[in-house]
Protein backbone atom coordinates (compact mmCIF):
# COMPACT_ATOMS: atom_id res chain seq x y z
CA UNK A 1 0.00 0.00 0.00
CA UNK A 2 1.08 3.33 -0.88
CA UNK A 3 2.24 5.65 2.34
CA UNK A 4 0.52 8.43 1.13
CA UNK A 5 -2.70 6.69 0.76
CA UNK A 6 -4.54 7.52 3.81
CA UNK A 7 -6.20 4.53 5.91
CA UNK A 8 -9.59 3.84 5.78
CA UNK A 9 -9.73 5.09 9.51
CA UNK A 10 -8.26 8.35 8.83
CA UNK A 11 -10.82 8.64 6.02
CA UNK A 12 -13.66 7.82 8.49
CA UNK A 13 -12.69 9.93 10.72
CA UNK A 14 -12.20 12.99 8.21
CA UNK A 15 -15.99 12.34 6.90
CA UNK A 16 -16.98 12.41 10.81
CA UNK A 17 -15.18 15.61 11.31
CA UNK A 18 -16.33 16.85 8.14
CA UNK A 19 -19.82 15.73 8.68
CA UNK A 20 -20.25 17.05 12.58
CA UNK A 21 -18.08 20.45 11.26
CA UNK A 22 -20.67 21.52 8.61
CA UNK A 23 -23.75 20.39 10.92
CA UNK A 24 -22.44 23.04 13.64
CA UNK A 25 -20.94 25.66 11.66
CA UNK A 26 -22.76 28.95 11.40
CA UNK A 27 -22.52 31.65 8.84
CA UNK A 28 -20.84 34.83 10.27
CA UNK A 29 -23.71 37.15 9.01
CA UNK A 30 -26.19 34.61 10.72
CA UNK A 31 -24.66 35.30 13.84
CA UNK A 32 -24.68 39.14 13.23
CA UNK A 33 -28.58 39.27 12.70
CA UNK A 34 -28.60 36.95 16.37
CA UNK A 35 -26.70 39.73 17.94
CA UNK A 36 -28.88 42.34 16.58
CA UNK A 37 -32.18 40.34 17.22
CA UNK A 38 -30.81 39.87 20.73
CA UNK A 39 -29.41 43.26 21.44
CA UNK A 40 -32.83 44.44 20.46
CA UNK A 41 -34.68 42.24 22.58
CA UNK A 42 -32.63 43.24 25.58
CA UNK A 43 -34.15 46.68 24.90
CA UNK A 44 -37.38 45.61 24.33
CA UNK A 45 -37.55 44.03 27.44
CA UNK A 46 -36.38 46.81 29.53
CA UNK A 47 -38.56 48.88 28.35
CA UNK A 48 -41.53 46.57 29.12
CA UNK A 49 -40.18 46.24 32.41
CA UNK A 50 -39.85 49.73 33.30
CA UNK A 51 -43.49 49.92 33.23
CA UNK A 52 -43.52 47.99 36.61
CA UNK A 53 -39.69 49.31 38.11
CA UNK A 54 -40.99 50.62 41.01
CA UNK A 55 -43.65 47.37 41.87
CA UNK A 56 -40.89 45.05 41.29
CA UNK A 57 -37.57 46.08 41.96
CA UNK A 58 -37.39 48.67 44.26
CA UNK A 59 -37.58 48.69 48.13
CA UNK A 60 -41.01 50.38 47.74
CA UNK A 61 -42.13 47.28 45.56
CA UNK A 62 -43.39 44.28 46.05
CA UNK A 63 -40.33 42.15 47.41
CA UNK A 64 -37.98 44.93 49.30
CA UNK A 65 -34.19 43.58 49.67
CA UNK A 66 -34.89 42.65 52.97
CA UNK A 67 -37.50 40.19 51.99
CA UNK A 68 -35.39 39.32 48.95
CA UNK A 69 -32.16 38.42 51.54
CA UNK A 70 -33.95 36.69 53.70
CA UNK A 71 -35.90 34.81 51.41
CA UNK A 72 -32.98 33.79 48.91
CA UNK A 73 -29.64 34.62 50.99
CA UNK A 74 -26.75 36.67 49.40
CA UNK A 75 -27.48 37.69 46.17
CA UNK A 76 -24.74 38.82 43.50
CA UNK A 77 -26.70 41.07 41.95
CA UNK A 78 -26.00 44.58 41.40
CA UNK A 79 -29.71 45.88 41.04
CA UNK A 80 -29.78 44.88 44.96
CA UNK A 81 -27.23 47.00 45.76
CA UNK A 82 -29.76 49.94 45.63
CA UNK A 83 -33.52 49.96 46.77
CA UNK A 84 -34.22 53.33 45.39
CA UNK A 85 -36.06 53.94 42.38
CA UNK A 86 -33.33 56.18 40.57
CA UNK A 87 -30.95 53.23 41.27
CA UNK A 88 -32.85 50.88 39.10
CA UNK A 89 -33.41 53.42 35.75
CA UNK A 90 -29.77 54.12 36.05
CA UNK A 91 -29.32 50.67 35.62
CA UNK A 92 -31.91 50.07 33.15
CA UNK A 93 -30.51 52.94 31.29
CA UNK A 94 -27.10 51.43 31.09
CA UNK A 95 -28.08 47.92 30.64
CA UNK A 96 -29.95 49.76 27.24
CA UNK A 97 -26.84 51.49 26.47
CA UNK A 98 -24.67 48.47 26.43
CA UNK A 99 -27.60 46.60 24.49
CA UNK A 100 -27.50 49.16 22.18
CA UNK A 101 -23.68 49.08 21.87
CA UNK A 102 -24.31 45.23 21.07
CA UNK A 103 -26.70 45.76 18.23
CA UNK A 104 -24.57 48.15 16.01
CA UNK A 105 -21.20 45.86 16.80
CA UNK A 106 -19.41 47.96 19.41
CA UNK A 107 -17.07 46.81 21.27
CA UNK A 108 -19.19 43.28 20.77
CA UNK A 109 -17.67 40.86 23.19
CA UNK A 110 -17.66 43.41 25.55
CA UNK A 111 -20.76 44.80 25.00
CA UNK A 112 -22.47 41.12 25.07
CA UNK A 113 -20.98 40.17 27.92
CA UNK A 114 -21.56 43.01 30.37
CA UNK A 115 -25.23 42.36 28.76
CA UNK A 116 -25.54 38.75 29.94
CA UNK A 117 -24.12 40.53 33.71
CA UNK A 118 -26.99 43.13 34.13
CA UNK A 119 -29.93 40.60 32.76
CA UNK A 120 -28.72 38.27 35.27
CA UNK A 121 -28.56 40.92 37.88
CA UNK A 122 -31.97 41.92 36.66
CA UNK A 123 -33.29 38.56 37.17
CA UNK A 124 -32.07 38.02 40.35
CA UNK A 125 -33.38 40.81 41.89
CA UNK A 126 -37.03 39.20 42.00
CA UNK A 127 -37.16 35.57 40.68
CA UNK A 128 -40.98 35.92 40.84
CA UNK A 129 -41.66 37.23 37.39
CA UNK A 130 -39.58 35.74 35.46
CA UNK A 131 -40.54 32.91 32.54
CA UNK A 132 -39.19 30.40 29.81
CA UNK A 133 -37.92 33.06 28.03
CA UNK A 134 -35.82 34.91 30.05
CA UNK A 135 -34.07 31.81 30.82
CA UNK A 136 -33.58 31.40 27.23
CA UNK A 137 -32.39 34.32 26.68
CA UNK A 138 -30.29 34.68 29.98
CA UNK A 139 -28.33 31.69 28.32
CA UNK A 140 -28.68 33.30 24.77
CA UNK A 141 -26.38 36.00 25.44
CA UNK A 142 -23.85 33.78 27.49
CA UNK A 143 -23.59 31.73 24.51
CA UNK A 144 -23.15 34.91 22.69
CA UNK A 145 -19.68 35.71 24.93
CA UNK A 146 -17.94 33.16 23.50
CA UNK A 147 -19.32 33.95 19.66
CA UNK A 148 -17.62 36.22 17.05
CA UNK A 149 -20.84 38.36 16.66
CA UNK A 150 -19.08 41.73 15.69
CA UNK A 151 -17.24 40.20 12.81
CA UNK A 152 -19.95 41.04 10.10
CA UNK A 153 -22.14 43.95 9.90
CA UNK A 154 -20.67 45.60 12.60
CA UNK A 155 -18.62 48.93 13.41
CA UNK A 156 -16.09 45.96 15.01
CA UNK A 157 -15.80 44.30 11.30
CA UNK A 158 -13.05 46.64 10.46
CA UNK A 159 -11.31 45.83 12.90
CA UNK A 160 -11.29 42.12 11.90
CA UNK A 161 -8.54 40.37 9.42
CA UNK A 162 -9.70 37.02 8.91
CA UNK A 163 -10.85 35.24 6.12
CA UNK A 164 -13.69 33.51 6.47
CA UNK A 165 -17.16 33.10 5.92
CA UNK A 166 -18.06 30.43 9.09
CA UNK A 167 -17.12 29.69 12.61
CA UNK A 168 -17.78 26.51 13.83
CA UNK A 169 -16.38 25.94 17.55
CA UNK A 170 -17.60 24.61 20.54
CA UNK A 171 -19.42 28.00 21.48
CA UNK A 172 -21.85 27.55 18.10
CA UNK A 173 -21.99 23.83 19.22
CA UNK A 174 -23.39 25.16 22.33
CA UNK A 175 -25.49 27.34 20.65
CA UNK A 176 -27.23 25.07 18.27
CA UNK A 177 -27.59 22.80 20.94
CA UNK A 178 -29.12 24.99 23.16
CA UNK A 179 -32.10 25.53 21.32
CA UNK A 180 -32.91 22.13 20.46
CA UNK A 181 -32.65 20.76 23.91
CA UNK A 182 -35.37 23.45 24.64
CA UNK A 183 -37.77 21.79 22.26
CA UNK A 184 -36.41 18.24 22.95
CA UNK A 185 -37.07 18.51 26.76
CA UNK A 186 -40.32 19.97 26.66
CA UNK A 187 -41.30 17.58 23.94
CA UNK A 188 -40.46 14.62 26.87
CA UNK A 189 -42.82 16.61 29.34
CA UNK A 190 -45.44 16.57 26.59
CA UNK A 191 -45.19 13.08 25.51
CA UNK A 192 -45.90 12.07 28.96
CA UNK A 193 -49.26 13.90 29.17
CA UNK A 194 -52.61 12.78 28.21
CA UNK A 195 -54.18 16.25 27.33
CA UNK A 196 -51.02 16.80 25.13
CA UNK A 197 -51.18 13.56 23.33
CA UNK A 198 -54.47 13.24 23.18
CA UNK A 199 -54.93 16.31 21.21
CA UNK A 200 -56.82 18.35 23.40
CA UNK A 201 -54.01 20.38 25.37
CA UNK A 202 -53.85 23.68 23.11
CA UNK A 203 -57.69 23.35 23.43
CA UNK A 204 -58.02 23.70 26.86
CA UNK A 205 -55.14 26.51 26.91
CA UNK A 206 -56.91 28.88 24.67
CA UNK A 207 -60.46 28.55 27.28
CA UNK A 208 -57.81 29.83 29.43
CA UNK A 209 -58.62 33.52 28.23
CA UNK A 210 -56.11 35.38 30.83
CA UNK A 211 -53.17 33.82 28.21
CA UNK A 212 -55.16 34.71 24.88
CA UNK A 213 -55.41 37.75 23.08
CA UNK A 214 -56.04 38.65 19.45
CA UNK A 215 -55.97 35.67 16.99
CA UNK A 216 -56.52 33.94 20.19
CA UNK A 217 -59.75 34.75 21.05
CA UNK A 218 -61.62 34.19 17.56
CA UNK A 219 -60.06 30.46 17.43
CA UNK A 220 -60.66 29.65 21.09
CA UNK A 221 -63.72 28.15 20.29
CA UNK A 222 -62.20 26.42 17.18
CA UNK A 223 -61.50 23.16 18.79
CA UNK A 224 -60.60 20.69 15.40
CA UNK A 225 -58.29 23.61 14.38
CA UNK A 226 -56.36 23.58 17.86
CA UNK A 227 -56.18 19.88 17.78
CA UNK A 228 -54.50 19.80 14.75
CA UNK A 229 -51.98 22.41 16.25
CA UNK A 230 -51.47 20.53 19.03
CA UNK A 231 -50.77 17.80 17.28
CA UNK A 232 -48.55 19.59 14.61
CA UNK A 233 -46.64 20.96 17.34
CA UNK A 234 -46.04 18.08 18.76
CA UNK A 235 -44.25 16.72 16.03
CA UNK A 236 -42.39 19.22 15.42
CA UNK A 237 -40.94 19.04 19.26
CA UNK A 238 -40.32 15.83 19.00
CA UNK A 239 -38.33 15.86 15.58
CA UNK A 240 -36.26 18.93 16.96
CA UNK A 241 -33.22 17.40 16.53
CA UNK A 242 -33.26 17.26 12.73
CA UNK A 243 -32.47 20.87 13.13
CA UNK A 244 -28.87 19.61 13.84
CA UNK A 245 -29.25 17.02 12.07
CA UNK A 246 -30.10 18.43 8.33
CA UNK A 247 -27.80 21.17 6.52
CA UNK A 248 -28.92 23.62 3.72
CA UNK A 249 -32.06 24.19 2.69
CA UNK A 250 -33.82 21.07 4.31
CA UNK A 251 -32.99 22.94 7.55
CA UNK A 252 -33.82 26.73 6.41
CA UNK A 253 -37.37 24.89 5.87
CA UNK A 254 -37.01 23.37 9.29
CA UNK A 255 -36.11 26.75 10.84
CA UNK A 256 -38.95 28.34 8.93
CA UNK A 257 -41.37 26.18 10.39
CA UNK A 258 -40.61 26.52 13.98
CA UNK A 259 -40.28 30.63 13.78
CA UNK A 260 -43.39 30.17 11.85
CA UNK A 261 -44.90 28.65 14.85
CA UNK A 262 -43.66 31.03 17.21
CA UNK A 263 -44.70 33.99 15.35
CA UNK A 264 -48.77 32.25 15.38
CA UNK A 265 -47.93 32.39 19.60
CA UNK A 266 -47.26 36.14 19.45
CA UNK A 267 -50.50 36.70 18.28
CA UNK A 268 -52.66 34.37 20.35
CA UNK A 269 -51.29 34.08 23.58
CA UNK A 270 -50.05 36.86 25.95
CA UNK A 271 -46.30 34.77 27.21
CA UNK A 272 -44.35 38.41 26.81
CA UNK A 273 -41.04 38.00 24.71
CA UNK A 274 -40.65 34.20 24.45
CA UNK A 275 -41.96 33.92 20.81
CA UNK A 276 -39.74 36.76 19.94
CA UNK A 277 -36.95 35.13 21.49
CA UNK A 278 -37.36 31.61 20.08
CA UNK A 279 -37.10 33.39 16.67
CA UNK A 280 -33.95 35.27 17.52
CA UNK A 281 -32.32 31.36 18.76
CA UNK A 282 -33.35 30.26 15.09
CA UNK A 283 -31.19 32.88 13.60
CA UNK A 284 -28.21 30.69 13.41
CA UNK A 285 -29.62 27.68 12.17
CA UNK A 286 -30.24 29.49 8.74
CA UNK A 287 -27.57 28.22 6.19
CA UNK A 288 -25.25 31.00 3.67
CA UNK A 289 -27.81 30.58 0.97
CA UNK A 290 -30.16 32.55 3.08
CA UNK A 291 -27.38 35.02 3.86
CA UNK A 292 -26.44 35.79 0.84
CA UNK A 293 -29.83 36.63 -0.56
CA UNK A 294 -30.41 38.72 2.36
CA UNK A 295 -27.07 40.84 1.98
CA UNK A 296 -27.82 41.07 -1.91
CA UNK A 297 -30.94 42.64 -0.65
CA UNK A 298 -29.57 44.86 1.58
CA UNK A 299 -26.66 45.93 -0.92
CA UNK A 300 -29.58 46.73 -3.35
CA UNK A 301 -31.04 49.16 -0.74
CA UNK A 302 -27.81 50.45 1.20
CA UNK A 303 -28.55 48.87 4.92
CA UNK A 304 -25.21 47.68 4.95
CA UNK A 305 -23.25 50.67 3.45
CA UNK A 306 -22.58 52.44 6.97
CA UNK A 307 -21.10 50.10 8.62
CA UNK A 308 -18.74 49.32 5.06
CA UNK A 309 -17.43 53.16 5.42
CA UNK A 310 -16.86 52.75 9.23
CA UNK A 311 -15.14 49.41 8.61
CA UNK A 312 -12.92 51.06 5.68
CA UNK A 313 -12.13 53.88 8.42
CA UNK A 314 -11.36 51.28 10.87
CA UNK A 315 -8.78 49.28 8.14
CA UNK A 316 -7.08 52.76 7.77
CA UNK A 317 -6.67 53.96 11.07
CA UNK A 318 -4.80 50.19 11.94
CA UNK A 319 -2.63 50.39 8.81
CA UNK A 320 -0.85 53.83 9.81
CA UNK A 321 -0.37 52.81 13.51
CA UNK A 322 2.66 53.00 13.65
CA UNK A 323 3.21 52.93 17.79
CA UNK A 324 1.24 49.69 17.46
CA UNK A 325 3.79 48.08 14.96
CA UNK A 326 6.72 49.35 16.83
CA UNK A 327 5.18 47.35 20.48
CA UNK A 328 4.58 44.15 18.04
CA UNK A 329 8.38 44.45 17.09
CA UNK A 330 9.25 44.33 21.05
CA UNK A 331 10.11 40.42 22.11
CA UNK A 332 9.28 40.65 25.65
CA UNK A 333 5.86 42.50 25.03
CA UNK A 334 5.21 39.92 21.48
CA UNK A 335 5.73 37.03 23.83
CA UNK A 336 3.45 38.02 26.58
CA UNK A 337 0.87 39.22 23.74
CA UNK A 338 1.10 35.47 22.41
CA UNK A 339 0.79 34.06 26.03
CA UNK A 340 -2.59 35.92 26.56
CA UNK A 341 -3.54 35.44 23.29
CA UNK A 342 -3.54 31.88 23.85
CA UNK A 343 -5.43 31.93 27.38
CA UNK A 344 -7.60 33.94 26.07
CA UNK A 345 -8.27 31.30 23.26
CA UNK A 346 -8.19 28.35 25.77
CA UNK A 347 -10.90 30.03 27.42
CA UNK A 348 -13.09 30.47 24.61
CA UNK A 349 -13.02 26.69 24.32
CA UNK A 350 -12.63 25.16 28.01
CA UNK A 351 -15.51 27.66 29.51
CA UNK A 352 -18.18 26.66 26.98
CA UNK A 353 -17.34 23.27 26.83
CA UNK A 354 -17.91 22.63 30.64
CA UNK A 355 -20.82 24.78 30.48
CA UNK A 356 -22.13 22.80 27.40
CA UNK A 357 -22.07 19.60 29.63
CA UNK A 358 -23.70 21.13 32.51
CA UNK A 359 -26.68 22.58 30.71
CA UNK A 360 -27.00 19.11 28.61
CA UNK A 361 -27.26 17.39 32.07
CA UNK A 362 -29.42 19.59 33.43
CA UNK A 363 -31.62 19.09 30.92
CA UNK A 364 -31.84 15.52 31.16
CA UNK A 365 -32.14 16.06 35.05
CA UNK A 366 -35.01 17.67 34.60
CA UNK A 367 -36.87 14.75 32.70
CA UNK A 368 -35.73 12.26 35.05
CA UNK A 369 -32.67 10.87 32.79
CA UNK A 370 -29.47 12.07 35.14
CA UNK A 371 -28.88 13.24 38.45
CA UNK A 372 -27.07 16.65 38.72
CA UNK A 373 -23.91 16.71 41.05
CA UNK A 374 -23.76 19.25 43.71
CA UNK A 375 -20.87 21.46 42.32
CA UNK A 376 -22.85 21.19 38.53
CA UNK A 377 -26.02 22.65 40.57
CA UNK A 378 -23.58 25.42 41.72
CA UNK A 379 -22.09 25.74 38.63
CA UNK A 380 -25.37 26.89 36.82
CA UNK A 381 -26.82 28.35 39.57
CA UNK A 382 -23.41 31.17 39.46
CA UNK A 383 -24.67 31.59 35.60
CA UNK A 384 -28.23 31.35 36.38
CA UNK A 385 -28.68 28.19 33.60
CA UNK A 386 -30.41 25.23 35.55
CA UNK A 387 -33.24 24.91 33.23
CA UNK A 388 -36.33 22.74 32.81
CA UNK A 389 -38.95 23.76 29.94
CA UNK A 390 -42.04 22.68 31.15
CA UNK A 391 -43.90 25.43 29.40
CA UNK A 392 -47.58 24.27 29.53
CA UNK A 393 -46.03 20.73 30.16
CA UNK A 394 -46.89 18.25 31.25
CA UNK A 395 -50.09 19.17 32.51
CA UNK A 396 -51.56 22.46 29.92
CA UNK A 397 -53.34 25.68 31.91
CA UNK A 398 -57.03 24.24 32.11
CA UNK A 399 -58.45 27.10 34.98
CA UNK A 400 -59.11 30.59 33.79
CA UNK A 401 -57.80 32.89 36.99
CA UNK A 402 -58.03 36.47 38.15
CA UNK A 403 -57.33 37.98 41.30
CA UNK A 404 -59.06 40.83 43.63
CA UNK A 405 -57.64 42.52 46.57
CA UNK A 406 -60.62 44.06 48.79
CA UNK A 407 -59.63 46.97 50.89
CA UNK A 408 -61.48 48.50 54.14
CA UNK A 409 -60.95 52.13 54.04
CA UNK A 410 -60.82 54.34 57.47
CA UNK A 411 -63.96 55.57 56.75
CA UNK A 412 -65.84 52.01 56.30
CA UNK A 413 -66.27 52.20 52.51
CA UNK A 414 -64.44 49.23 50.74
CA UNK A 415 -62.54 49.18 47.43
CA UNK A 416 -60.08 47.09 45.34
CA UNK A 417 -56.71 47.64 46.05
CA UNK A 418 -55.49 45.68 43.54
CA UNK A 419 -57.42 46.94 40.83
CA UNK A 420 -57.77 50.70 42.39
CA UNK A 421 -61.40 50.54 41.33
CA UNK A 422 -64.86 48.96 43.13
CA UNK A 423 -64.80 45.25 44.48
CA UNK A 424 -66.20 43.15 41.95
CA UNK A 425 -65.44 39.39 41.99
CA UNK A 426 -67.34 37.96 39.10
CA UNK A 427 -65.18 36.81 36.32
CA UNK A 428 -64.48 39.81 33.76
CA UNK A 429 -65.34 39.55 30.43
CA UNK A 430 -61.84 38.94 29.24
CA UNK A 431 -59.79 38.01 31.98
CA UNK A 432 -56.42 39.12 30.59
CA UNK A 433 -57.62 42.31 30.91
CA UNK A 434 -57.42 41.49 35.10
CA UNK A 435 -53.61 42.18 34.77
CA UNK A 436 -51.89 45.21 34.03
CA UNK A 437 -48.91 43.14 32.42
CA UNK A 438 -47.87 39.58 31.71
CA UNK A 439 -45.22 40.38 34.57
CA UNK A 440 -47.60 41.08 36.69
CA UNK A 441 -49.91 37.67 35.82
CA UNK A 442 -46.56 35.12 36.51
CA UNK A 443 -46.18 37.15 40.07
CA UNK A 444 -49.13 36.98 41.11
CA UNK A 445 -49.92 33.13 39.86
CA UNK A 446 -46.20 32.25 41.33
CA UNK A 447 -47.68 34.46 44.50
CA UNK A 448 -51.11 31.92 44.52
CA UNK A 449 -48.68 28.63 43.87
CA UNK A 450 -45.50 29.47 45.87
CA UNK A 451 -44.80 27.42 49.17
CA UNK A 452 -43.21 30.76 50.62
CA UNK A 453 -46.67 32.35 51.98
CA UNK A 454 -44.71 35.44 53.21
CA UNK A 455 -44.84 36.39 49.35
CA UNK A 456 -48.59 37.34 50.16
CA UNK A 457 -47.86 39.59 52.86
CA UNK A 458 -45.32 41.35 50.53
CA UNK A 459 -47.64 42.11 48.66
CA UNK A 460 -50.27 42.82 51.03
CA UNK A 461 -48.14 45.74 52.35
CA UNK A 462 -46.94 46.76 49.22
CA UNK A 463 -50.76 47.34 48.04
CA UNK A 464 -51.24 49.40 51.61
CA UNK A 465 -48.36 51.30 51.07
CA UNK A 466 -48.97 51.73 47.42
CA UNK A 467 -53.11 52.93 48.23
CA UNK A 468 -51.84 55.01 51.58
CA UNK A 469 -49.43 57.02 49.62
CA UNK A 470 -51.71 58.33 46.87
CA UNK A 471 -54.87 58.77 49.15
CA UNK A 472 -56.33 60.69 51.64
CA UNK A 473 -58.46 58.17 52.98
CA UNK A 474 -56.18 55.20 54.02
CA UNK A 475 -57.13 51.95 54.21
CA UNK A 476 -57.34 49.71 56.86
CA UNK A 477 -56.80 46.38 56.06
CA UNK A 478 -56.68 43.64 52.89
CA UNK A 479 -57.70 40.86 51.38
CA UNK A 480 -56.34 38.93 48.39
CA UNK A 481 -58.72 36.41 46.74
CA UNK A 482 -57.05 33.95 44.17
CA UNK A 483 -60.73 33.72 41.59
CA UNK A 484 -61.19 31.22 38.83
CA UNK A 485 -62.82 29.32 36.22
CA UNK A 486 -62.59 26.09 34.89
CA UNK A 487 -64.08 25.07 31.38
CA UNK A 488 -64.31 22.24 29.83
CA UNK A 489 -64.22 23.43 25.72
CA UNK A 490 -65.65 19.29 24.79
CA UNK A 491 -68.58 19.06 27.11
CA UNK A 492 -68.92 22.46 28.05
CA UNK A 493 -69.17 22.28 32.14
CA UNK A 494 -68.04 25.16 33.88
CA UNK A 495 -66.91 25.07 37.45
CA UNK A 496 -65.12 28.32 39.86
CA UNK A 497 -64.91 29.65 42.59
CA UNK A 498 -62.85 32.03 45.00
CA UNK A 499 -60.37 31.31 47.49
CA UNK A 500 -59.29 33.82 50.15
CA UNK A 501 -55.27 33.36 49.93
CA UNK A 502 -54.29 36.46 52.65
CA UNK A 503 -56.29 38.74 55.49
CA UNK A 504 -53.33 41.43 56.07
CA UNK A 505 -53.76 44.09 58.71
CA UNK A 506 -51.98 47.39 57.15
CA UNK A 507 -51.23 48.95 60.65
CA UNK A 508 -49.75 44.98 61.82
CA UNK A 509 -46.56 43.06 61.21
CA UNK A 510 -44.56 43.06 57.44
CA UNK A 511 -45.42 39.70 57.68
CA UNK A 512 -48.88 38.31 58.81
CA UNK A 513 -49.54 34.52 58.59
CA UNK A 514 -52.28 34.22 56.02
CA UNK A 515 -56.13 33.90 56.05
Amino acid sequence: MDSRTPSLPANVLDRISHALARRFEVDLRALAAFRVAVGTLVIVDLVLRSRDLVAFYTDAGVLPRSALFADYGTLYSLHALSGAAWAQVLLFVLAGAVALAMVVGYRTRVATAVSWVLLVSLHLRNPLVLNAGDTLLRMLLFWGTFLPLGERWAVDAGRNDRERSVVASIATVALLIQVVLMYATNAVHKTRSDAWTSGKAVAYIFQADHFTILLGDVIAEHHALLELFTYLWMAMIVASPLLLLCTGIPRAVLAVAFAGMHLGMLVTLRIDLFPLIAVAGLVPFYPPVVWNAVESLADRTGAVSWFRRRSASVELSTAVSTPDEFVRDCSAVSVLSDGVTRAYGACLTVVPFVFLVLVVTSNAAAVGYATMPDHGDRALDAIQGDQNWRMFAPNPTRTTKWFAAPGTLENGTEVDVLHRSRVDLDRPARAQDAYPTSRWRKYLSTVQSADNERHRSYLSNYLCNRWNGHHDTEVRDVSIYFLYEQSDPYDGSTSGGNVSIQEYDCSGEFVQSDG
